[in-house]
This record gives C-alpha cells, sequence and structure tokens, in this order.
C-alpha cells in the first residue's frame, strides 16, 4: 500500500527529513537530544490504516524518548508473506483420553 508523506512537524516527516534511511535509535534516560523530550505526531500505522483520514487522523501525540527505550526507523517496508498457510485448527493439541 502506498502510504502519503508524513504530516509536516509529525515524527515521521522529522526522520525522512533528517535521517533519510533504515536506522535505530538507542538513547540513554538522561542527556539525550532534545528532539527526545517534545511532544511530536506520531503516525499509527498498524492493523487498521485508512489513507483518506490522513490528514485529521492515523496520528496520536507521543513524546518518543518518554515512550521508548529504543526506536526502529524504517523509510520503507513491504507486506509481510506468510512461510506457507495453515488450516486454524491444524495445530489445536487433541484432549488425551484417560484408560
Amino acid at each position: 500500500m502506498a502510504v502519503p508523506p508524513a504530516r509536516s512537524g509529525s515524527l515521521e516527516a522529522l526522520l525522512h527529513d533528517n535521517v533519510g534511511e533504515d536506522a535505530l535509535f538507542v538513547w540513554p534516560r538522561r542527556g539525550r537530544a532534545e528532539w527526545l523530550d517534545r511532544r511530536l505526531d506520531h503516525r499509527a500505522i498498524g492493523v487498521v490504516y485508512r489513507p483518506e483520514r490522513e490528514k485529521w487522523g492515523n496520528y496520536v501525540s507521543t513524546v518518543l524518548g518518554d515512550r521508548y527505550d529504543a526506536f526502529l526507523y524504517l523509510e520503507e517496508t513491504s507486506a509481510l508473506q506468510p512461510l506457507h498457510l495453515e488450516r486454524a485448527d491444524e495445530h489445536v493439541p487433541r484432549l488425551a483420553h484417560a484408560v
């Protein structure tokens, strides 16, 4: 799914504009960068994402340094593909009968 550009001023816009590539951020509790303590809009893309709500939805307010100990930023991803398909009941354990 193509995702529209991040909202201006959001965490994702900040990372895209200043980093522009995949990055892992790990920071200490004290002595960290100022932007980690700033309240920013953070795009919420999870189980349900609606591109048509991008302008007024899909974002939550966060202070990254308070919410996470580390943060993995991925500039671009693709959908996961299952290794193989299984039926839902395929791995249900059977009850043992007492003899």
